[in-house]
């Protein structure tokens, strides 16, 4: 079983093939917020993968949402994402995230 909670929503999200994935944890920004006192982290995903292709905004929410829903119930307070089809990395890099082609070397 993963080891911390960057990992297991990285491990569950693994059918979406990611292409590149990354999670940061942003829940010591939120301390004394009211959904932190739950136990609940803040964290943001960034998340490029090919299952993207052709669907809209929500449809790729619900595809995240669909697969972390039981974290969702208690140890994920808060999730920011940024998910792309690889033919939109180059089109749009996130304030906060590294794009893609900075983030596998090139």
């Amino acid at each position: 079983m993963p080891e911390n909670m960057m990992d297991q929503i990285k491990a569950r999200l693994a059918p979406l093939e990611p292409l590149m994935i990354e999670v940061v944890d942003d829940s010591a920004a939120h301390r004394g917020h009211a959904g932190a006192a739950s136990g609940g982290g803040h964290y943001q995903l960034h998340l490029i993968s090919g299952r993207f292709a052709g669907q809209s905004k929500v449809a790729r929410h619900r595809l995240v949402y669909d697969l972390l829903a039981e974290l969702m119930q208690r140890e994920i307070h808060a999730l920011a994402m940024n998910l792309q089809a690889p033919d939109e990395v180059e089109r749009a890099a996130t304030p906060g995230f590294p794009n893609f082609e900075h983030s596998s070397g090139n």
